[in-house]
């Protein structure tokens, strides 16, 4: 059984980029899961409906105040779109336009660290591949020089020793494109209740 700091040494400089992935892959996705929290991507959608609800009832004191200090994205969103359609300085359009500028500015937030990952997903396999094809180069030039003399089991674990590479970049990129895709796929649910409460807020109630 071959033990990973071996596995490190026969995979060469392409293994070490790719141990180096590792790491930064899964620095992310910590860093992600921690940001998503503070953001509130999974809360603060009660709190926001509630105070739609009583915002639409006439009662925007009420619904400002239970938003205010609130550090979920949906809130904010929701607090800033009500301030911005009570604001007398600003048409409706304005505040329409107020409150676009800030959603685009909080999914922002939500979606970075993705194109890091993103680039990940596409290089890791690609250094894998990388790797795979120099060692089979080194291989045959191996046994070209050899002859006919060639050990076949020398040669099988030159063959091997490229294949590792490959699956070291596979075995990176794949929870790496899991995590993408369950990160993408938060922020788009968020946009999607932020738009609807936007729209809640500004098509019913919420007098001047």
């Amino acid at each position: 059984m071959t033990d990973m700091p071996d596995l490190l040494t026969r995979g060469g400089p392409v293994i070490w980029a790719i141990a180096a992935l590792s790491v930064l892959t899964l620095a992310l996705i910590l860093w992600k899961l921690y940001r998503l929290s503070t953001l509130g991507a999974w809360s603060g959608g009660h709190v926001a409906t509630e105070a739609i609800t009583l915002w639409q009832q006439g009662d925007a004191v009420g619904a400002l105040s239970l938003l205010t200090a609130r550090r979920s994205v949906r809130a904010r969103l929701a607090h800033a779109a009500m301030s911005a359609h009570r604001d007398v300085f600003l048409s409706d359009e304005a505040a329409r336009e107020e409150t676009a500028r800030i959603a685009r500015t909080m999914l922002a937030e939500l979606r970075a660290g993705l194109r890091p990952l993103d680039l990940i997903v596409t290089i890791a396999p690609l250094l894998g591949l990388l790797g795979t094809v120099l060692g089979m180069i080194a291989a045959f030039q191996a046994l070209q020089e050899a002859g006919g003399q060639t050990d076949p089991a020398t040669l099988a674990g030159g063959i091997w020793e490229a294949l590792l590479t490959t699956a070291a970049g596979m075995a990176v990129a794949i929870p790496a494109a899991a995590a993408l895709t369950w990160f993408d796929s938060i922020a788009d649910r968020v946009q999607a209740d932020m738009e609807g409460d936007a729209t809640r807020i500004f098509t019913r109630g919420g007098a001047r």
